[in-house]
């Protein structure tokens, strides 16, 4: 086990890889980068569909050109310049694991064939042929093939990146609208976002929303105690830095007992309280009445608290929406909306509410605006940016949340349709009413203890005096043994089920005879056909809009699939050179096994001998993850990086509270250049932000470090360093910074954003860090999505390790607890398990020797462009060829705005060349920041600095008064604009515009990626905030103008 109690001594660096011995270096130099990228072949039998070539852009012969552009004698010699003697660490990775079940070298890396058949070794070990009927917020579904295919799998998809660049984000724009409307459609609320991380995040957002909208002069919180119980600790979770108290009330016996509210619910206990959750459905099946809600609802407003509704979407097609009862706030996953179990993710969480919380929800909002031109056109809403120029006053650090899976819910929603929907919900309902009457009926050993108010869910008690059962564990085990099927174990005397809509009729019967049953099911004997009727059920009120109503055959789907997907720009279509983003290819062979069943169709509350693939998987990503930052201990649950920043706070403030009981250690010292989630992320942890200044040069100003850590040294918790910095560059003080920080009593978490300059290089914790977290969505490979799925695992010294987050329900399975765990930082414990297969499978088919290549390649090509550019275009903080940039540099144009040219200008031409445009005014407002990774090829950065050289003689244009400079503001265009406004434009302003580059006037070889739209006007759009799709009156008045 990785786990070890230990002394922490914070002045010195506790690293598992630390040795006096002397021990080879790994190797940067470009004879050994040659012979992994085309491997000498020994027999006939080598592999030859190695790894390295296939995801490295540049081959030898490029790299040597590309030194050469750089005045530079070799690889080697390169990357000492670029980074710092003592941060140059060259430790050899160790990817050697016990068991292990590869064909292949993990040294020289595993081919692409020898890697799927890993990986299928190890997906064999879970058993995913088991029934799940544990629920619990996860359900069994069928994802429709037709956007398994032309979605889920597919690059278009799965490439893109958050649609901040909206004009060549339309399609995605439109499918997170189509799921922002199903989300507000079925709660009844007016607002909600383009997704959460999952359910149980999702509630801790709402609890700190509630929270801080009495600015925190309330301090307790009111939960059912219904509530799931997953969702119930990440909540606590969420409140410990805030030190919430919770209130837990048992609603349903309320209910069931006839008790007045209000001797529960007293005048006291409210005004001591700022909101409350139910579940809804209850986790145990029940369903309140519309009187006990309205009448929970009518007591909390009358002092002011927040009702707040976890709930589930397909059931809210059959009952009424929480909106009839008054709910503030709803939440859920829309995971049973198409996405498998999938050991806990990704799912995709929903959030929705009423319109005067719109300025307080978490996460991104697609809202609906016009371009230049007047037309409709989508963009993200200026929520999307508020909580990161909030920076420490924020209420969230939400940035990646789960895209991939909303467009998946959305997709869902519009190929089954509105009616489509309820059939399945009714079909669910009716599949649980003959079960449950069966065993009210026939079952003699058990009593049904959900009450008559149910949708999919039976609690069933095994009664006392029955003559069969020891305990429920006997039934459990019989289920597992004789049928294959799992149940969930509530209790000693109690289990529970959920059925779904992959249930079958023999299922049922399955069932039946689990619980004894042997009369046969007849479903004609129901007293309605097809389906019953559910008590209160809602009618066909929802979804009709026409995109719900019009899609219903696969011809029509595919193509609005394909339609939308045509509208956008990803990594199919060309770089995406964002900065901070680090937007490299995720490889086709680590994505295949992202919907094999053996990892999509197991929950994550399935028994630990069943999961054995997954365990597999888990400890050996893990060992990976230390040795590459060099930190043992490894939490994979946090969903994201925000997240893992978030997760790694609350460590070092659990640490600290345990470790020094004399100070109340809450300062957090943050570089001024920091990520705006870093302060988002300490006020979430209840840290004061003090803000450390950065000099001219962009490196961290030590001095003032020194002064603030030594000013606050009996109240300094810890710092948030990123490295290499914001800036892109390598700092020469990181490890003086460091040891200031530790010198005064402090932790220094390290944010792992820029890791893909640092593998194999150098790490955290050779540097002496603490904590770092890992965007797995970045340096490792796992797609962006649009907006998410990512992983974001953080690791951490040995006497950090025994805080990382555990997980109430399953425990780890890499990992012994120890009770000095936090409590969970998400729903599952292994948060967006299945995508670990896509970062385990890309460090395994690099290796051990070619990990550190893909850093180097990066490094290499961001200076190969910053060469190219530095005679068009200040690069600031990089005068010249002699200092270098590490994976990323920052374009200046500030000096063009005085003159009427924006940096927005630029990146809006970009997109009229075919590209997606670089990180737009961060770090620094009036720039681009320039981010290639190692897997583009010489010729695409070479086809993207030529772009850049050519927009600079447009500036140049611009300001002489020449009509072509005119191409920027008026930037992008699009074929509408073009043809249809053809009088507007000169025929030379028309030919600059839609084919900027001489070589791709009249060559039939040429081909980009249009923009659908005009520029974007955003003030319009804030200004009339809308965030759900046109309804059928709306259309036909579009029509009709």
């Amino acid at each position: 086990m990785l786990r070890r109690s230990l002394q922490l001594n914070v002045t010195r660096r506790s690293l598992r890889f630390q040795s006096n011995t002397v021990k080879p270096l790994a190797s940067i130099d470009l004879k050994t980068f040659s012979d992994l990228y085309n491997p000498k072949l020994t027999t006939s039998f080598d592999p030859l569909d190695t790894f390295t070539k296939r995801h490295i852009g540049p081959n030898p012969s490029d790299v040597a050109s590309m030194l050469k552009q750089l005045k530079q004698t070799s690889l080697e010699t390169f990357i000492k310049q670029v980074v710092p003697k003592d941060v140059l660490v060259q430790r050899p990775l160790d990817f050697k694991i016990l068991n292990d079940l590869n064909r292949g070298n993990v040294s020289q890396g595993l081919s692409e064939s020898e890697m799927l058949d890993n990986l299928k070794n190890i997906a064999k070990l879970n058993k995913f042929e088991y029934r799940n009927f544990i629920g619990k917020g996860y359900y069994n579904t069928n994802l429709p093939l037709v956007i398994q295919r032309n979605l889920l799998e597919s690059p278009e998809w799965y490439t893109s990146y958050t649609p901040y660049q909206a004009e060549i984000s339309q399609g995605r724009l439109e499918s997170l609208l189509n799921f922002q409307t199903l989300v507000t459609d079925l709660t009844g609320l007016e607002i909600a976002n383009a997704s959460l991380l999952d359910e149980g995040t999702a509630a801790g957002e709402a609890l700190l929303v509630a929270y801080h909208l009495m600015k925190g002069k309330k301090k307790t919180f009111i939960l059912d105690k219904n509530l799931h119980l997953q969702t119930k600790n990440v909540i606590k979770s969420r409140g410990d830095p805030f030190n919430v108290q919770f209130v837990e009330i048992d609603f349903l016996k309320l209910e069931k007992d006839n008790v007045d509210l209000k001797t529960v619910l007293t005048d006291d206990v409210l005004t001591n309280s700022f909101g409350c959750m139910i579940q809804y459905p209850g986790s145990n099946g029940n369903v309140l009445s519309p009187s006990t809600l309205s009448s929970i609802s009518d007591l909390l407003h009358q002092k002011k608290n927040l009702l707040i509704t976890a709930t589930d979407l397909l059931a809210l097609t059959l009952l009424p929406p929480p909106s009839t009862f008054d709910s503030d706030i709803c939440l859920g996953s829309s995971q049973r909306f198409g996405f498998p179990t999938g050991f806990g993710g990704p799912h995709a969480a929903f959030f929705s509410c009423k319109k005067t919380l719109s300025r307080k929800i978490p996460g991104r909002i697609v809202g609906v605006s016009k371009g230049r031109l007047g037309e409709r056109a989508l963009r993200l809403a200026l929520q999307t940016r508020e909580q990161h120029i909030k920076r420490d006053k924020a209420t969230s650090n939400i940035c990646t949340a789960q895209c991939l899976g909303a467009n998946v819910a959305a997709m869902y929603a519009v190929y089954h349709g509105p009616k489509g929907l309820q059939n399945i919900a009714k079909r669910v309902y009716a599949m649980t009413a003959v079960l449950a009457e069966h065993i009210k009926n026939y079952g003699s050993c058990f009593e049904i203890i959900t009450g008559d108010n149910f949708f999919d869910t039976l609690t069933i008690k095994l009664r006392k005096d029955n003559k069969v059962f020891a305990s429920i564990d006997e039934v459990i085990e019989l289920a597992k043994e004789k049928h294959s099927i799992n149940l969930y174990k509530v209790d000693n005397d109690t289990l529970s089920l959920s059925l779904d809509e992959t249930v079958t009729l023999e299922e049922v019967v399955a069932l039946s005879k689990i619980f004894g049953v042997e009369v046969p099911i007849n479903v004609k004997e129901l007293s309605q056909l097809p389906y019953p009727t559910i008590k209160n059920e809602r009618p066909l009120d929802f979804l009709k809009q026409p995109v719900f109503n019009e899609n219903q055959s696969e011809t029509s789907m595919l193509r609005y699939l394909h339609k939308l997907q045509s509208k956008d720009v990803s990594l199919a279509n060309s770089m995406i050179p964002l900065g901070s983003c680090t937007m490299k290819l995720n490889p086709t062979t680590a994505m295949v096994p992202i919907t094999w069943p053996e990892f999509t169709n197991i929950h994550p509350f399935q028994p630990r001998d069943q999961v054995k693939g997954y365990e597999k998987l888990i400890k050996e990503t893990s060992q990976y993850i230390a040795t590459v930052t060099g930190l043992p201990g490894v939490s994979l649950q946090p969903h994201s990086g925000s997240a893992g920043e978030y997760t790694g706070l609350r460590v070092i403030r659990q640490f600290l509270n345990d470790s020094d009981k004399t100070n109340a250690r809450k300062i957090c010292l943050i570089p001024v250049s920091a990520h705006g989630t870093n302060p988002a992320s300490a006020a979430m942890c209840d840290f004061k932000v003090v803000p450390v200044k950065c000099l001219d040069d962009g490196s961290l100003d030590l001095v003032d470090l020194k002064l603030k850590a030594e000013k606050h040294a009996h109240e300094l918790a810890c710092t948030m360093i990123t490295y290499p910095s914001t800036y892109g560059i390598f700092e020469g003080g990181i490890k003086e910074a460091i040891d200031i920080v530790h010198k005064n009593g402090g932790l220094v978490y390290m944010d792992g954003a820029n890791m893909n300059a640092q593998v194999g290089l150098t790490s955290p914790g050779d540097l002496g860090a603490d904590v770092v977290h890992l965007n797995l969505h970045k340096t490792f490979a796992i797609c962006h999505a649009g907006g998410g799925p990512g992983v974001g695992p953080i690791a951490v010294t040995d006497a950090l390790t025994p805080y990382l987050p555990g997980h109430e329900i399953t425990g780890l399975v890499h990992l012994e607890e120890t009770g000095k765990e936090i409590k969970s930082v998400s729903s599952t414990a292994y948060g967006n398990a299945p995508l670990l297969a896509i970062s385990y499978a890309y460090m395994k088919m690099l290796g051990e020797k070619g990990l550190p290549y893909a850093s180097i390649m990066a490094i290499l090509n961001a200076n190969y462009m910053k060469s190219r550019l530095l005679e068009h275009y200040p690069i600031l903080f990089l005068k010249d060829d002699t200092t270098h940039c590490a994976h990323e540099f920052i374009i200046d144009l500030r000096e063009f705005e005085k003159k009427g040219i924006k940096a927005i200008d630029v990146s809006k031409r970009l997109q009229d060349y075919g590209f997606h445009s670089p990180t737009l005014a961060f770090p620094v407002p009036g720039t681009l920041m320039v981010e290639p990774t190692e897997s583009e090829s010489l010729k695409e950065i070479d086809r993207f600095c030529d772009a850049m050289i050519s927009i600079r003689k447009e500036i140049d244009w611009f300001l002489a008064g020449d009509e072509r400079g005119q191409v920027l503001p008026n930037a992008p265009h699009t074929l509408h604009d073009l043809l249809l406004n053809s009088s507007k434009y000169s025929d030379e302003y028309k030919k600059i515009a839609a084919f900027p580059m001489k070589d791709q006037q009249l060559n039939a070889e040429f081909w980009k990626q249009w923009p659908t739209v005009t520029r974007i006007d955003d003030t319009y759009g804030d200004l009339n905030l809308m965030c759900t799709c046109p309804s059928v009156e709306e259309v036909v008045n579009s029509q009709e103008n």
